[in-house]
C-alpha cells in the first residue's frame, strides 16, 4: 500500500469519528462536511508518517477548523443552524450511531448560545472524553483557563436545555439536603444525596488556596475527583458558610466575605442525586458568573 492508499484508508477509518466532531461543532451537516474534507486536505499536505497519534492529530485539526468557523460566525453575527432536524444527520449508519447520543435540537440550540472557546472546550471534553492539556493549544489558551471554559459552558448548558427530569423543587431540596449534611459533618447522608459515579471539578485557585489553608480545616480540593466516598469525606464538617444560590441559572451555593463571593459550588442533580459539582475560586471567573443569592 502506497502512502496515498494508506493516507485513505486512515482518513476513511477516522471520518465518522471528524463528522460527529464537527457536527456537534457547527450544529450543521453541511459546515461538519465541509470542516471534514478541509481536514483531509491538511492531511495530505503534511508529513503524516511522522505523526505517532494520527486519530489525536485529525481530532485536533478538525476542532480547529470549527474554531475558525464558529470565529467567523460569531463576527458575521450569523446563527447558521439548519432546521435543528434529525433529518439533516448524514444517512451513513456509522456516522448515525456516532452522533445519536446527544446531539439533539435542544443540545445544538444551547450550544450555538455558547462563545466558540467554550464550545470547542465543553464539547471535545465532555462529549469526547478529550484532556484539558490536548484541549488548551486548540483553544489557545492556558490548561486551567481550558478547564475554565469548559466549566462555564457545562453550567449554561445545563441552566438552558430543558429535560424532561427537570425538577428544580427537588434539585433544591437535595442541595439543602447536602449542605446541611455537610455542616453537621453526616457522612451517611452526605454518601446517600450523591451519585456513585460523581464527578468534582476544582479550579487551580481553589486547588491551591484550600491547600494552603489546610491547617485551618479547608478542604482538600484536587482538579478532579470521582470517588463519592472521598468527596464525601472532603465535605465533612464543612460548608459552615455557605449559602444556596444559582449559579449561573442553576443549584449550587456560594461563600460570601462580606458582600463579595469568595467560592461557588455549583452542583448538578439527576434523579434525586448529585452528579456534579464545580468548585471555583478564581476572582477572575466569580466575576464573570452570575450568583443569585437564595433566601432561607
Amino acid at each position: 500500500m502506497d502512502k496515498n492508499d494508506w493516507l485513505a484508508k486512515t482518513f476513511q477509518d477516522n471520518r465518522a469519528h471528524l463528522k460527529a466532531v464537527a457536527y456537534r461543532m457547527l450544529g450543521s451537516s453541511d459546515e461538519a462536511d465541509d470542516a471534514v474534507q478541509d481536514t483531509w486536505i491538511r492531511l495530505t499536505r503534511s508529513d503524516a508518517e511522522r505523526i505517532e497519534n494520527l486519530e489525536g492529530w485529525l481530532t485536533t485539526v478538525v476542532a480547529r477548523v470549527c474554531l475558525d468557523v464558529l470565529r467567523s460566525r460569531r463576527i458575521r453575527r450569523e446563527a447558521p443552524l439548519e432546521g435543528l432536524s434529525h433529518d439533516a444527520l448524514p444517512s451513513n449508519p456509522e456516522a448515525d450511531s456516532l452522533l445519536a447520543d446527544s446531539v439533539g435540537p435542544a443540545l445544538l440550540v444551547v450550544l450555538d448560545m455558547l462563545i466558540p472557546a467554550e464550545r470547542v472546550s465543553f464539547v471535545l471534553h465532555d462529549l469526547f472524553d478529550l484532556s484539558f492539556e490536548e484541549i488548551a493549544p486548540i483553544v489557545d489558551r492556558s490548561v486551567d483557563t481550558a478547564r475554565q471554559l469548559a466549566s462555564r459552558a457545562r453550567r449554561r448548558v445545563r441552566g438552558m436545555q430543558v429535560t424532561a427530569d427537570d425538577d428544580r423543587p427537588r434539585q433544591r431540596e437535595v442541595v439543602t439536603a447536602f449542605l446541611a449534611a455537610s455542616r453537621e459533618g453526616n457522612f451517611a447522608a452526605l454518601l446517600s444525596l450523591l451519585d456513585p459515579g460523581i464527578i468534582l471539578r476544582a479550579d487551580t485557585a481553589a486547588v491551591k488556596i484550600t491547600a494552603a489553608n489546610s491547617g485551618r480545616g479547608a478542604p482538600p480540593f484536587k482538579p478532579e475527583m470521582r470517588d463519592a466516598q472521598t468527596i464525601a469525606e472532603t465535605f465533612k464538617g464543612k460548608a459552615v458558610g455557605a449559602q444556596l444560590a444559582l449559579i449561573d441559572g442553576f443549584e449550587g451555593a456560594t461563600w460570601l466575605q462580606g458582600a463579595k463571593p469568595r467560592v461557588v459550588f455549583a452542583f448538578a442533580v439527576r434523579d434525586g442525586f448529585i452528579t456534579e459539582i464545580d468548585v471555583m475560586m478564581d476572582p477572575i471567573h466569580l466575576a464573570k458568573t452570575h450568583i443569585e443569592i437564595i433566601e432561607a
